[in-house]
């Protein structure tokens, strides 16, 4: 299957799922997961009509931002950051949905050019309570919410998880479905957040029912990411 018709396939799971559940399918956006992958699969994506693209490491992304600079792409960091790379993450994308500390997010605050438009923001939570998984707990994200949200440079615009994969369509549900209470919670004491950032090629549809408006999605678009080689470790956020 060509580019164009997989990026196709993937928009009609969307629209079917939001369908189901009722929901306006524009109201979800797709996040091409295109790390590990080279400028030349990114620009046949966007020739294909994605724009916007999620990375997870930092120098290879830099690189492919640098390479395809002008050419209206939307660039967003997925993947665990650790603060030594919060300056060229946050001078090179426009969201950043991995926040789960309060000095990484101190520290891309500071890093931001005040010339610039805020770093758009989500913080991770870690729904599923995997020791390995990047995320804060559930019980102390509005905390960092809050602290985050009253940065400057900075506009927090929601939450994102990445939940430990289970054929488990119930227990997928109940994962998305906890992210969704903590969203409601967070907006009913105050921050205006519109995302939640869930979902991705295997469990798209169950993310969608419990709100989702953007889901990560590498595979299903790009195929089974290559080898790297390199010093930087692999990090998850989108498949």
């Amino acid at each position: 299957m060509t580019m164009a018709g997989r990026l196709q396939a993937i928009h009609a799971r969307m629209e079917a799922a939001a369908r189901l559940a009722g929901r306006d399918p524009r109201a979800i956006t797709l996040l091409a997961v295109s790390k590990g992958w080279p400028a030349a699969a990114v620009a046949e994506a966007l020739a294909a009509g994605q724009h916007r693209f999620g990375e997870s490491y930092v120098q290879e992304a830099v690189g492919k931002i640098r390479a395809l600079a002008g050419r209206g792409i939307e660039w967003h960091f997925i993947g665990p950051l650790q603060s030594n790379k919060t300056r060229p993450v946050a001078e090179h994308f426009a969201w950043v949905h991995s926040v789960d500390r309060l000095h990484v997010a101190e520290r891309l605050s500071r890093a931001r050019s005040g010339d610039a438009e805020p770093l758009q923001v989500c913080v991770q939570v870690n729904v599923s309570g995997e020791a390995s998984k990047s995320g804060v707990a559930p019980d102390e994200a509005p905390a960092l919410a809050q602290a985050v949200a009253a940065l400057p440079g900075l506009r927090l615009r929601g939450l994102m998880t990445i939940p430990e994969p289970s054929e488990d369509e119930v227990l997928q549900q109940r994962r998305f479905a906890t992210l969704r209470a903590l969203f409601d919670r967070l907006n009913a004491a105050g921050l205006a957040l519109d995302t939640l950032s869930m979902g991705m090629s295997d469990d798209l549809e169950a993310a969608i029912h419990e709100g989702a408006t953007v889901v990560r999605v590498g595979t299903a678009i790009f195929g089974t990411r290559p080898a790297r080689a390199g010093a930087e470790a692999p990090q998850p956020g989108g498949t």
